[in-house]
């Protein structure tokens, strides 16, 4: 007495078990029922309709077709976000800059200034850049700043750690400027000043390429100075563990032993959270060594909590060496590094930091 097995099908999930089950009307008394589902897929009892198993087969195709074809889908739909939010970093950063740009260029033509951007007549297109900057700071990061009681009124060389996009180091400015009333000259790459209707914004906001002579001259006059020995390598190649990539690079530390003032060390926690480089990929550090061009794509505006901590200065010293003042400033940023950063960096942890009221020891 032989026992027919059919198949059915109905959308469902994956799951195979055995039943037993009893058949009042059976020889046996009782009947083994196997029960295959794959998206609803069932052997079923011989009192069920019967289906062949061509049939079952033709199922399971479609099934895995339909399958294949999500998976397709959502894979070109991820694609599409991926490129558009790595994308939407520089256009929304170049958007601020020329937007500020445009400030400035309205002021002047009102105002009818001249090209000095030294003159105290552009004072207050700074402290609307500032404002401006720092209101971008609150929102996104809740940036704040331990240790401001450290940078002098009088000249300072300001060494900082260079995130991916130096977003941090702007909204240090806008605070010394619109809470302090310090301006602080700033060496930047000179790609920045190739940018087209960008060269007033950064002339008037001090940023400068950085001649030895220029900067020299600009903390001797008293001001405060801003520079990233690490430059675009640190930026796009540095990674979650904070990295310095500085080189042999000592010009810094020469400069600041013949301008006879200290340096203050910068780094502004969670900074690498916030904004992210795909410079781990090889090609692309290549490219970067035989152009030098900032090709690397880069990513972010995650919510990240800043906090800049400026540690305490390192005093001129007649006798140190520009090689010993190197290794010194370096001690004292990795030390920054080591006190207010968890290594190796984690996004979800430095998005959770924008809802630690209590304030960190610095």
């Amino acid at each position: 007495m032989g026992m027919r097995v059919g198949v059915k099908c109905n959308i469902a999930g994956m799951i195979v078990f055995l039943e037993t089950q009893p058949i009042a009307d059976d020889f046996w008394g009782k009947l083994l029922k196997l029960k295959y589902i794959y998206g609803g897929l069932e052997m079923i009892s011989r009192n069920e309709t019967f289906t062949s198993v061509p049939v079952f087969i033709s199922c399971l195709l479609g099934e895995w077709t339909n399958t294949a074809d999500l998976i397709l889908r959502t894979a070109v739909h991820l694609t599409v976000f991926i490129a558009v939010f790595i994308i939407s970093v520089p256009i929304i950063l170049t958007g601020v800059c020329y937007t500020c740009a445009f400030v400035t260029l309205i002021y002047q033509k009102v105002n009818k200034l001249n090209n000095d951007y030294s003159s105290t007549s552009w004072d207050n297109a700074r402290l609307v850049i500032g404002h401006i900057l720092t209101g971008i700071g609150r929102i996104l990061h809740g940036y704040e700043i331990h240790g401001a009681e450290n940078i002098p009124q009088g000249p300072a060389l300001v060494v900082y750690y260079h995130g991916a996009i130096p977003i941090d180091y702007s909204f240090f400015l806008a605070n010394r400027l619109v809470l302090h009333g310090q301006c602080c000259y700033s060496v930047v790459d000179h790609f920045l000043f190739m940018a087209p209707g960008l060269k007033t914004l950064l002339r008037i906001m001090n940023f400068t390429t950085g001649s030895r002579e220029e900067c020299l001259k600009i903390l001797k006059n008293g001001n405060l100075l801003g520079i990233s020995p690490g430059g675009l390598r640190e930026a796009l190649f540095s990674d979650k563990n904070y990295r310095l990539l500085w080189g042999n690079r000592t010009g810094f530390a020469q400069l600041a032993i013949d301008a006879k003032v200290a340096i203050i060390p910068l780094f502004t926690e969670n900074i690498r959270e916030g904004y992210r480089t795909l410079g781990d990929i090889w090609p692309l550090r290549c490219l970067y060594e035989r152009t030098r061009l900032p090709l690397v794509p880069i990513y972010g505006f995650f919510p990240v909590k800043f906090r800049a901590h400026i540690g305490e200065p390192i005093a001129y010293d007649p006798n140190i060496t520009s090689d010993e003042l190197v290794q010194k400033t370096k001690i004292a940023i990795e030390a920054l590094i080591r006190r207010h950063q968890k290594i190796p960096g984690n996004l979800i942890r430095a998005i959770l930091d924008r809802f630690d009221k209590q304030q960190k020891p610095d």
